[in-house]
């Protein structure tokens, strides 16, 4: 009798409870209805004060990339496409061999044929662009990171936030600060595109064996030797691989960055989305596959031709012509020796 009267008060005093302090009880088990953190108020404070302060610092980072994308993408514009194909093929051959040569030159091929010739050079004169500036920046602080712990350590999850805040994110900033256009475009593009070469470059020069740097360092080769001649060369194929990610991050991005007048294939899905054109969307689309396909094959061919035996000079293109100037040459050259020896031979018995 006990046990039941006490749960009998119990369920009386839980239901007055609940009865009288509903909305407490609520917001005691459901507290971010009541308390939050203005986290995109802040945000949008720190960007209008990024604005009103340092408009034209971010002014000026226009203008190297604007020198460089505008010289890229006429000269890309300027070649005959007939040109542009056969220089792709030449330079494919040497680099990753004929059939990565042929395919190269056959998808670029399709993508003319598809009416996005002029979007396509656009585009690779954005990626060219991004990924140059990649290079220039991500190279140096990828071998400081290697060479310093507490910078690694420091570096490291800003590159964490870096590659795991969604694309979109960063376009919005980035209006802001620099506003629209294709310039702005390879900007996010560079941003967006960065971390993948800081932390293989960092990684590369990590991994290289402990003995091989003490040996460098017992012939007496100094700081800067060992980095040039001892660990980047070693771990040149990891740094490619930094390449061809950050290559395919930019590509991914310009494709993202017509969202903010950037042209290019990019901007051919996005009409095609807005106005429900599936062929031009899927012009758009065919293009950008093909063309990743192309940069990225290259890029993984260039990394890959370091451990190949044949030498740079015996293989592709090169490696044809190089023989027959050889041959011509020693035919040529003993041609002309016999001929200067009878001129010589006629000119003293006349004499």
């Amino acid at each position: 009798m006990m046990l039941t009267k006490r749960v009998t008060l119990s369920v009386i005093f839980i239901l007055a409870i609940l009865a009288l302090g509903g909305n407490l009880t609520e917001n005691m088990l459901n507290p971010f209805e009541e308390y939050t953190v203005p986290f995109d108020d802040w945000s949008q404070m720190s960007v209008d004060w990024l604005t009103q302060n340092f408009r034209p610092f971010f002014q000026l980072i226009r203008l190297p990339i604007a020198l460089t994308l505008d010289e890229v993408e006429a000269f890309l514009k300027f070649v005959p496409p007939l040109v542009f194909l056969f220089s792709l093929f030449l330079i494919a051959w040497q680099v990753a061999g004929f059939r990565l040569a042929a395919f190269s030159v056959l998808a670029m091929t399709l993508i003319g044929l598809i009416g996005a010739w002029e979007p396509a050079m656009t585009t690779i004169a954005l990626v060219v662009t991004a990924l140059l500036f990649c290079i220039l920046i991500g190279l140096p602080l990828g071998i400081w990171a290697a060479r310093s712990n507490r910078f690694e350590a420091t570096i490291r999850p800003v590159l964490d936030i870096m590659q795991t805040m969604p694309a979109f994110v960063y376009l919005v900033p980035i209006v802001m600060l620099i506003g629209i256009g294709k310039v702005p475009g390879t900007a996010v593009t560079i941003i967006f595109a960065i971390p993948p070469i800081i932390r293989l470059t960092n990684l590369a020069i990590r991994q290289v064996s402990d003995s091989v740097v003490e040996a460098a360092h017992a012939f007496g080769s100094s700081p800067r030797q060992i980095l040039f001649e001892v660990q980047i060369p070693l771990g040149l194929h990891t740094i490619m691989a930094g390449v061809n990610q950050t290559l395919m991050l930019a590509l991914a991005m310009s494709t993202l960055a017509s969202m903010i007048a950037v042209d290019g294939l990019g901007m051919l899905v996005l009409r095609g989305i807005g106005r429900l054109d599936v062929g031009l969307a899927a012009v758009g689309g065919i293009g950008i596959v093909l063309l990743a396909m192309t940069l990225d094959r290259l890029t993984q061919a260039v990394g890959a031709a370091q451990k190949r035996t044949i030498r740079w000079n015996q293989r592709g293109p090169i490696g044809l012509v190089l023989p027959s100037i050889h041959f011509f040459y020693k035919h040529t050259s003993s041609v002309f020796r016999g001929v200067a020896t009878t001129v010589s031979k006629s000119m003293s018995e006349g004499s």
